[in-house]
């Protein structure tokens, strides 16, 4: 062991002056392994685009009228028919469906028909027919989500990157474009709080929002709730501010108070007009929170990064985001063993284009809607350059953490800086925003000791660190190639705290793979068991949950001692407390819902109290 470490540290000394010569380089190689990726959108010049409507070329899309049974999403049948076919024609989705000439400003760097706004999605014009190349004609099929406009379909020939307007759709629109839609539970700041926040598109000068709720079955109450929006100007940076701007509607948050603890109840949105007439979502339920040190069975789901997909197979979101589907689905099928979700960061990977925030939230939905779902910040919601974050990229695409911390809530003091304490049962949650300085002496740091402080471990035993980058230990790729293998400057400062406050496990992502390493403490392993743990609690154990469903980050070929298993595919844990003694860990897979990697955890309230290195509490014999 030491000699290893020995080893290591000579060879982070090399590393560190052939970084100094190639740091420009490797940050470019770190960010895309980081999860960077292409926003497929991205690759569109839109603003190239250049006026070539051909009079025998047609778009034809029906039925006309979405969502007439009450649904948020909608098939529609698109059919193509082009004079001069090529395999670089495509199709791309606008809303509102006047997209052109109307918001652009006059500059070079726009062509006729001036169009600036990149589409919501798009397909190959050949997508599932080669034949299409010969013939001209093809028949796809999309699957739109109400956002709150309506829609119209445009064919391009030239490619992406040099877009001619071929042919523009008749506009297509949902029955009720402004509906109350995807709601998204969280924890308030007190535990018989629940908060239900939504989208849609009625402004307070247009309609009163509120949830009306109850105990399933029984008389219902309504509860009053706020409105927020954000602008274009609220956007930090390109894209965010330009091409990749949409109106992103409104986001209502209401506060349920004064819940039972472990009941069922049932919730719908609702909306007054000032006509004196009302719009209502469908029903929903949700099950309270049990009091916090309640003694029952919990289980709680975290993982991260796990992106966004299309269902209609656009945007070429298999190469993006090839798990997310996988994920998503593998949670709404055991949703009925999940009590409470965290994602911890990098949500649909937007990266500056506002409208990929409604198709995240619409794929979310069924989980959302059903067990609070907590989130995180992470580098593609927050960071972009000179705007206070500690990592000065533009992981977001300008974003700055504005669409994040409106349409989802967190009990934070301070939504825009992203990091929380929440209790669940017998689990107390401390979740860090890696994206602002944690460092001792910061704000973050000051924070995060007092959260963990008040973990009362006689009540509630588990206590669970998160955020999104790796501030503890991964055997990931390019932290090898830095000899650090964490974020650098993470464990020297924070571990301390850690083993202060016998911190149970530490979770992160931002490394798109699953890792759990030992209980360890200044970089050794000091309990040799895998599978169960028992005793004090003399180490935190630290899980990369990166796996979510973004592109996979290759492992070190490096083997660090410390890694207890490894698995380079995408899935979720899952932490289930059968009491005040006794957890089950579980790592499962997102492609077949089985476990892959376990452990529990067995101890006792003396075992947390007992004196351990670098967390004893000051003594005295005196009497």
């Amino acid at each position: 062991m030491e000699s290893f470490f020995s080893f290591l540290s000579l060879k982070a000394a090399f590393l560190f002056i052939f970084l100094v010569n190639f740091s420009v380089g490797h940050k470019h190689y770190r960010d895309k392994e980081g999860g960077d990726g292409v926003q497929p959108l991205s690759k569109i010049l839109i603003h190239k685009t250049v006026h070539a409507i051909h009079e025998k070329a047609s778009v034809h899309v029906y039925p006309v009228v979405l969502g007439t049974t009450g649904k948020d999403y909608e098939w529609v049948t698109v059919n193509v028919v082009s004079p001069n076919p090529s395999a670089n024609d495509w199709l791309g989705v606008f809303s509102p469906a006047k997209f052109n000439a109307s918001t652009c400003p006059f500059t070079e760097d726009y062509y006729e028909p001036y169009l600036c706004t990149a589409p919501i999605k798009y397909k190959y014009a050949n997508h599932s027919n080669a034949n299409y190349n010969k013939t001209g004609k093809n028949t796809l099929y999309f699957r739109l989500i109400n956002q709150r406009a309506d829609f119209a379909f445009a064919l391009f020939s030239g490619g992406l990157s040099s877009p001619k307007l071929v042919a523009i759709s008749n506009a297509i629109v949902f029955a009720n474009p402004k509906a109350p839609l995807y709601p998204r539970l969280a924890l308030g700041k007190h535990w018989d709080e629940m908060t239900v926040t939504w989208t849609s598109g009625y402004d307070i000068s247009e309609a009163v929002p509120f949830v009306e709720s109850g105990f399933a079955g029984e008389a219902q109450s309504r509860s009053p709730a706020g409105t927020l929006t954000f602008p274009r100007g609220s956007m930090c940076d390109e894209p965010a501010r330009t091409v990749g701007w949409c109106d992103p509607g409104f986001f209502h948050t209401s506060f349920l108070k004064d819940l039972w603890p472990n009941s069922k109840y049932s919730y719908k949105l609702g909306h007054r007009l000032y006509n004196g007439s009302y719009i209502w979502s469908r029903t929903y339920n949700f099950t309270s929170s049990p009091y916090p040190g309640q003694d029952s069975i919990q289980k709680v789901v975290i993982f991260g990064d796990m992106g966004k997909a299309e269902r209609d197979g656009s945007n070429e979101y298999a190469d993006y985001q090839p798990g997310a589907l996988l994920t998503t689905d593998a949670l709404i099928k055991d949703l009925d063993n999940i009590d409470i979700v965290f994602h911890i960061g990098d949500m649909p990977y937007a990266n500056g284009y506002i409208s990929q925030w409604d198709q995240f939230t619409s794929q979310v939905e069924p989980i959302a809607s059903a067990v609070p779902y907590m989130v995180a910040s992470g580098n593609h919601e927050r960071d972009t350059p000179n705007t206070g974050g500690f990592y000065d990229t533009n992981d977001s695409g300008g974003e700055c953490g504005v669409p994040a911390e409106t349409m989802f809530f967190v009990p934070a003091e301070n939504r825009a800086k992203f990091w929380y304490q929440t209790d669940y049962g017998m689990f107390h949650f401390c979740i860090a925003d890696t994206e602002h300085d944690w460092r001792e002496g910061s704000e973050q740091y000051k924070f995060i000791e007092k959260c963990l402080a008040a973990a009362d471990r006689n009540k509630q035993p588990l206590l669970i660190f998160a955020g999104h980058r790796v501030l503890g230990y991964s055997s990931n790729s390019w932290y090898g190639m830095e000899g650090s293998f964490a974020e650098p400057m993470g464990r020297d400062d924070v571990q301390k705290l850690w083993q202060k406050y016998k911190v149970d496990i530490a979770f992160y992502g931002h490394v798109h793979n699953y890792e759990r390493i030992c209980p360890i403490y200044q970089n050794q392993c000091v309990n040799s068991e895998t599978s169960h743990y028992s005793g004090t609690v003399n180490g935190t154990i630290h899980v990369v949950v990166g796996g979510g469903g973004s592109h996979l980050s290759a492992f070190s070929t490096l083997k660090t001692v410390w890694s207890v298993y490894q698995d380079l595919d995408f899935g979720y844990t899952k932490l289930t407390a059968f009491n005040h003694s006794s957890l089950l860990f579980e790592y499962m897979k997102s492609s077949d819902g089985k476990v892959y990697d376990s452990f529990t955890i067995s101890r006792d309230y003396r075992d947390v109290l007992a004196c351990v290195h670098d967390g004893c509490e000051p003594t005295t014999l005196a009497s």
